[in-house]
């Protein structure tokens, strides 16, 4: 997207004229303007999708503003039912962008594959036997997907862990590790774990069980930090150091104590999920690696870093494992995701996982600036008076906002 996502006064238009205005901008054709309206998933596509469908549940789809990561600007697709969501993470954008904007980072598109290995009489020995022909082993995996590998993916590597003292005894766990470039990658994932597992049993004597993806993505991370400046954080009765100040004092308990990490990180997960939603991504994946990663150390903690630097700007930073994809799942088959990706614009899913990443931190610095300032409840409970109003009947057409969501607070 060429234009800028700077769009003051977008939420003072009408439904229909907000669709255009992000139609315009994103260069969607006519039938892709009447998925947003509606005109998204039939019945008959969402009958081969999954089983026993007896309908659709839709979901509000909005979108976020304001976001320059690494000095593009990008128009951010969230669905999502909880008010406060879009606005707050549109506000927390409008803070970056005055600092420069977010800037991101990523690791290659590598997941990991898992082959349970049970009934090895000398696991150490096995495990040594495995190494010694890891370039066959990879070569096989290779010819499960001769696409993926013409296009630059494939089979990386090979790591052999013996676990020990499992409720079922000794045993091995291999990992393949698989560079599955522009998808998700669970598909390819397990079809080469499969492949490989008679090979494996071969080779240790053993008894291959699982032959699964992990979700615990972390070669697959993704980065985003930022940094702004004091006195953009000021409002009302509240100067920019001193929100700087507790912004970070509040941050400090997510980092120490498990309580208040799990909603932290929540918040977080509110601005990475609406995204994924709105694309075609499978959440559950991300939320079951996100919280995996929390707890790496053996002790549930902050995703996020927040600080203040040495020229007295907030500063913060989030990583975490995002396995996404631009290509096959629902994605490719769901029309509201496709139009999803269209208005992001993203062109690989490593750029899809940073603006993902961008988004959380966005979304965790708004939640942690009403929390540590006003609280939480002002803005929350004004919009959540608006879904009331709305379930009474007396909800008027044309502006359906209540202020501009620079104003708005998040959901924590």
């Amino acid at each position: 997207m060429n234009k800028s996502s700077r769009l003051p006064g977008l939420y003072k238009l009408s439904l229909e004229e907000r669709a255009t205005v992000i139609a315009e901008l994103a260069g969607l054709t006519a039938s892709e303007k009447a998925i947003l309206m509606g005109e998204g998933l039939s019945p008959a596509q969402a009958d081969q999708m999954i089983e026993n469908v007896v309908g659709i549940h839709a979901l509000p789809l909005g979108i976020a503003v304001n976001f320059l990561i690494n000095g593009q600007d990008y128009l951010i697709p969230m669905a999502i039912e909880e008010p406060s969501v879009v606005a707050g993470a549109s506000f927390a954008a409008r803070l970056v962008r005055d600092g420069g904007g977010f800037t991101t980072s990523s690791d290659e598109p590598v997941m990991i594959g898992q082959i349970q290995v049970l009934g090895v009489a000398d696991p150490q020995a096995a495990r040594s036997d495995l190494l010694a022909q890891k370039s066959r082993l990879l070569q096989i995996a290779d010819q499960t997907d001769p696409l993926l590998v013409s296009l630059g993916g494939g089979a990386r590597d090979l790591l052999v862990r013996v676990v020990e003292g499992s409720p079922v005894g000794s045993m091995l766990v291999v990992h393949l590790l698989f560079d599955c470039r522009d998808a998700m990658g669970a598909n390819t994932v397990n079809t080469a774990c499969e492949a490989l597992a008679p090979e494996v049993e071969n080779i240790t004597g053993g008894r291959v069980v699982l032959r699964i993806l992990s979700n615990l993505a972390d070669r697959r991370l993704a980065r985003a930090e930022c940094a702004i400046p004091a006195e953009v954080l000021a409002f009302d009765q509240f100067t920019g150091p001193t929100v700087a100040k507790r912004i970070v004092e509040a941050y400090a308990l997510a980092a120490n104590d498990p309580y208040r990490a799990a909603t932290h990180n929540k918040g977080i997960m509110n601005g990475v999920d609406a995204v994924a939603v709105a694309t075609g991504q499978d959440w559950r994946a991300l939320e079951a690696g996100a919280h995996a990663y929390a707890a790496r150390s053996g002790r549930y903690t902050s995703l996020s870093h927040w600080s203040v630097d040495a020229d007295g700007n907030l500063a913060g930073t989030l990583e975490l494992p995002l396995a996404v994809g631009i290509v096959g799942g629902a994605s490719r088959v769901h029309p509201t995701a496709r139009v999803g990706l269209n208005i992001l614009g993203v062109k690989t899913a490593q750029e899809l996982a940073e603006v993902m990443a961008a988004v959380g931190l966005a979304q965790n610095l708004a939640a942690l600036r009403a929390l540590a300032t006003e609280g939480i409840q002002r803005g929350h409970m004004e919009l959540h008076a608006r879904l009331v109003t709305s379930d009474q009947g007396i909800r008027e057409p044309g502006n359906q906002g209540i202020r501009e969501p620079g104003e708005l607070i998040p959901d924590p």
